[in-house]
């Protein structure tokens, strides 16, 4: 905070901010007007309300082309070019240890607030800095004769002033309060699988949460998702926070969280064991400040405050199964060549999946057709999707099974393929009849089936033996007859 005699605008613009990092201090200087080629105040108010003083500048710095905030109340302003060494742990201006929670807030306003381009909202967090590392101990240490160093810095009286006079501001101070104390560290990170193996070119919708100290999520924190054996496409989170989807079949995008502090994306597996990471700026625990080499200069509270969060989900790609199946004689049990099958799912219709999630079909856009070996009566298929249950339907039989076979009805057999494993089914066929009829003129007489067992009689025998001769007799006769005349 910069300490001045005379008025200021209420915001002044801020150059470089584009190249501005995530620094924060508070300053206020005594004395000499703020307004120098030296010292470049940035965003914020000139504010009075500390008894003694005129007014003292609420605001950001530019030092460096970087917007930072000071935190040593009333002591000189950097320069622009104000050189700093890495400090210590944020201490108060009376060298004591902050109280964790204002620390933990401190630390997350610097982080969610360093880098605003609002005057009002760098008026709040210059005086909330103020209010918790130069709160009075006692009533005597706001006394405006103790030196510079010394005072503290009185918060309700330049309330009161932003209140009279900079409603914004005051507002801003209250919605920040607010905001550190509900979302302030410590974070957590998580990544959340989707449950069961993935399917390689499948994809399933991962997220990525950002929880507060208190387990609530965080809404508007960006979040890195880096995808290993994956790509990332279709991720948005939610809407209100104005995100876009990122572009398809990336490795990595940043999202900001939605209201309930999640992001989702959806996440393609190209390997084995598809992984996503995710990684976030968090506030730390507690912020560390920047030395000035000049020692009567302000201190700066640093980005090095800050830490990073990461989390990550892997999953299993779930290894392809296979059929095995053979054709057998029903009678035999042996193995039948030539016997074409449809490999079908469940339904006996639709063709099944392979691996990559694609129904299996041939060239006519119908079920892929396998045909037995003609030696094992098998064949087997290969790359199937699991776990899936599939079905082998006959499309047209072997040679020699035509009869049996009805195309309304086909055989068929059906299982569950699983992960890594091989099913295997059988399908049977009866073997064609083979015909047993003798043929007389057109119309065949049909023999009886089965086994044909015929027995005879000694005296069966004799009287046949006489028959025949008596027949063998009469057929003379009848032929010398026929010579006389």
């Amino acid at each position: 905070m910069g300490w001045s005699t005379r008025p200021r605008a209420a915001a002044r613009a801020l150059t470089a901010l584009a190249t501005a990092v995530l620094l924060g201090t508070l300053s206020a200087t005594a004395g000499a007007p703020a307004a120098s080629a030296a010292s470049q105040q940035g965003i914020g108010h000139d504010v009075g309300g500390q008894k003694g003083f005129g007014t003292v500048w609420l605001g950001s710095y530019v030092v460096g082309g970087q917007q930072v905030f000071c935190v040593s109340f009333l002591l000189k302003a950097p320069d622009t070019d104000e050189q700093y060494k890495p400090g210590d742990e944020l201490l108060t201006k009376w060298g004591t240890k902050l109280p964790a929670d204002d620390a933990a807030n401190i630390s997350y306003l610097l982080l969610r607030y360093g880098d605003t381009k609002d005057p009002d909202e760098a008026t709040a967090l210059a005086h909330l800095l103020h209010s918790w590392t130069a709160a009075p101990r006692t009533p005597a240490d706001l006394d405006p004769t103790l030196p510079k160093d010394k005072i503290a810095y009185d918060a309700p009286g330049h309330l009161a002033e932003l209140r009279a006079n900079f409603a914004a501001a005051a507002d801003a101070v209250e919605r920040l309060r607010t905001d550190a104390e509900t979302n302030r560290g410590p974070w957590t990170a998580s990544v959340t699988a989707p449950k069961g193996d993935q399917h390689l070119g499948e994809a399933a919708e991962w997220t990525a949460t950002v929880k507060n100290a208190h387990g609530k999520g965080i809404p508007g924190v960006p979040v890195k998702l880096t995808a290993t054996a994956a790509t990332l496409d279709g991720g948005q989170a939610d809407s209100s926070a104005g995100n876009a989807s990122p572009q398809a079949a990336a490795k990595e995008v940043t999202l900001k969280t939605g209201a309930d502090g999640t992001v989702q994306v959806k996440l393609t597996p190209t390997g084995e064991r598809p992984k996503l990471v995710a990684s976030l700026t968090a506030p730390a625990d507690r912020p560390y400040v920047r030395l000035p080499v000049d020692t009567k200069v302000q201190r700066v509270v640093s980005t090095g405050g800050e830490k990073t969060l990461t989390a990550q989900g892997i999953v299993n790609v779930a290894k392809p199964g296979k059929v095995q199946v053979t054709k057998t004689d029903a009678k035999t049990g042996q193995g039948v060549g030539g016997a074409v099958l449809r490999i079908t799912g469940k339904d006996r219709t639709s063709a099944a999946l392979g691996q990559d999630g694609k129904p299996l079909t041939g060239a006519d856009g119908k079920p892929a057709v396998v045909t037995t070996d003609g030696k094992t009566g098998a064949v087997t298929v290969e790359n199937l999707r699991a776990p899936q249950e599939i079905c082998v339907v006959e499309a047209s039989p072997p040679p020699g099974y035509t009869n049996a076979f009805d195309p309304q009805h086909p055989p068929s057999a059906c299982g569950t393929v699983q992960p890594g494993e091989t099913l295997a089914l059988t399908v049977t066929n009866t073997a064609n009849e083979v015909p047993r009829a003798i043929p007389a003129g057109d119309q065949p007489v049909a023999l009886a089936q089965g086994v044909i067992e015929t027995r005879y009689s000694v005296p069966g025998l004799a009287g046949l033996g006489l028959l025949v001769l008596l027949a063998a007799g009469l057929a003379g006769v009848a032929a010398r007859r026929a010579f006389r005349r």
